[in-house]
């Protein structure tokens, strides 16, 4: 059969090659060709604003949350809305337009830059054109989409901050050059520099975001996390975004109305500046791959502000709500732009007649391990290492999925000796963090910093030991590395720990199916990158 499609950004892209009918996230063929349409349209774009920079010209914070915002809607599980990607396509067209008029040297601009169809089937017919298989040289287009994804999950760290008000001009002048420059022919050697730049520019998109977070709410603190219910109606929240919450359980003081937390938006408890909220009960659920059964168990209403959404049932569409980047058809759609205070009563009303939530669990889980809090446990912790009760640290950030592969990190968490700890941020935490794996000496063995936006916290606290231990290569800490992955935010991580000096880092439960095999062979000579095997063997490996 014909392919209608091709994408394989996320770790679950069929037969870990390429889905080529429909996306196994649930995005359709016409959805992805849209998509690859905005990429392109933005790269063009981001050739005019890095040709306007070069001329001394400003460009402007429209601009650059246009960008931003564009990567942001196409990252996986995000918007399946062919509309609203259909016209974020125009806006671009229309920004490029009015920011070509202002060159004075508007020679050789590349098709993306010139592009100015706005009539729907002619789009989508450029659109089979300008996709991945476009290039046709397998390591030049790995490296591509490998520095492509990495600048998406930049944007989606750029675009968080950027609701707090927080921007970073040169971060973004970045972006759009390195956009411009993957319309242009450029060598394996040019790309893989450029591979590690854009690693490197994920630590200061990181930086911003933690900024932005800590100085809004403050720095997470060790925090005792319900997952019970109570007996008042509730609004479910997931996704990353702070701000959205923030709204939320504003609006919904003296309603009557309770909000939990879902999947990556459990580390919200964690800041100090959500706890005064009474109606701020606890998390509901698990990772996102779990929506299905956990939001129909929910009653209530439920929001989505970020990636993870996955194709709503009947049972609760009705119930839905996205917000920001996010969007799915015949889902309502709650606006507001950046700075704006958006209107969650209808959200609130429709919560006002539910039920409450039908209880999936009881007890607690423990959390807020961000650097902050672990810097301020740093003698503790050293005492532990140099006594000998911590003997190893094993990273095991990244995220969850529906695969059963996946199963493999809760059995090597369990699997660790005793005097291992785990540091942990994104949904994979879901696979081990309710296992009760005790402590040492009161540090619990798994110390979960929160998002997957936080990973940036596992960086520093990596840092931080190295100088208290007075060692010249990071590498010789006790630090092992076992992420998982599944979408683009985890491929900027990962890039960020490159451009930091990490080695020997094991990710899975496969390669990306991007990595052409002479560029998995760059990344497994001179970084030391490793796939998984099994858990005996990796505990073998990894801790010894």
């Amino acid at each position: 059969m014909d392919s209608k499609m091709f994408c394989y950004q996320c770790q679950e892209t069929a037969r870990n090659s390429g889905c080529t009918l429909a996306g196994v996230c649930g995005k359709s063929a016409e959805v992805s060709n849209l998509m690859d349409m905005l990429v392109w349209v933005t790269k063009g774009l981001s050739q005019v604003s890095t040709r306007l920079r070069s001329e001394g010209k400003d460009v402007g914070s429209e601009v650059n949350h246009l960008v931003t915002f564009n990567l942001f809607s196409t990252i996986t599980n995000a918007n399946f809305d062919d509309q609203a990607i259909y016209t974020r396509i125009l806006l671009t067209i229309d920004m490029k337009t009015r920011l070509i008029a202002q060159l004075a040297d508007a020679s050789n601009l590349s098709e993306a830059a010139l592009y100015v169809e706005s009539d729907r089937r002619t789009i989508e017919d450029k659109a089979r054109s300008i996709g991945v298989l476009s290039e046709k040289n397998e390591d030049i287009r790995s490296l591509k989409e490998l520095i492509t994804y990495g600048l998406k999950g930049v944007s989606a760290y750029s675009k968080h901050a950027n609701v707090l008000i927080k921007d970073d001009e040169a971060l973004d002048s970045f972006i759009q050059s390195s956009l411009a420059a993957l319309l242009e022919k450029k060598s394996v050697d040019e790309l893989v520099a450029l591979t590690l730049e854009t690693g490197k520019w994920g630590v200061t998109g990181m930086a911003l975001l933690d900024s932005a977070n800590t100085g809004a709410y403050g720095n997470p603190e060790i925090t005792e996390v319900k997952l019970g219910v109570g007996k008042n109606p509730g609004i479910l929240i997931s996704g990353h975004d702070l701000r959205d919450l923030k709204m939320l359980l504003e609006q919904t003081q003296g309603t009557g109305v309770d909000v939990y937390t879902h999947s990556e938006m459990l580390p919200a408890h964690y800041y100090p500046a959500f706890k005064k909220y009474p109606n701020f009960v606890g998390n509901y659920g698990n990772a996102w791959w779990k929506q299905k059964q956990e939001f129909a168990s929910f009653n209530g209403p439920i929001l989505m502000t970020t990636n993870c959404i996955v194709a709503p049932d009947a049972s609760y569409k009705d119930r839905i709500f996205t917000t920001g980047a996010t969007g799915f058809p015949g889902v309502k759609h709650i606006g507001g732009d950046i700075g704006e205070t958006k209107d969650f009563s209808q959200i609130i009303e429709m919560a006002k007649k539910c039920e409450a939530p039908t209880e999936l669990e009881t007890g607690k889980l423990v959390g807020g391990f961000a650097h902050n809090q672990v810097f301020a446990l740093a003698d503790k912790v050293v005492d532990a290492v140099k006594s000998g009760a911590i003997k190893k640290f094993v990273v095991m950030a990244g995220c969850d999925g529906r695969s059963k592969s996946r199963d493999y990190y809760t059995e090597f968490a369990k699997a660790l000796p005793k005097d291992t700890v785990i540091l942990t941020a994104g949904c994979a935490k879901y696979k081990y963090i309710k296992l009760n794996l005790g402590d040492i000496g009161g540090i619990p063995r798994v110390l979960d910093a929160g998002q997957c936006n936080d990973s940036y916290s596992l960086a520093l606290i990596a840092l931080k030991l190295k100088e208290v231990f007075a060692l010249d290569d990071i590498n010789e800490l006790p630090i092992a590395y076992n992420i998982a992955w599944y979408e683009q935010k985890a491929v900027i991580v990962l890039l960020a720990l490159l451009s930091l000096g990490v080695k020997n880092i094991h990710l899975g439960p496969t390669l990306p199916a991007f990595l052409s095999p002479n560029v998995a062979n760059v990344l497994v000579e001179n970084f030391g990158i490793a796939g998984i095997s099994n858990v005996e063997d990796d505990i073998s490996l990894l801790v010894g």
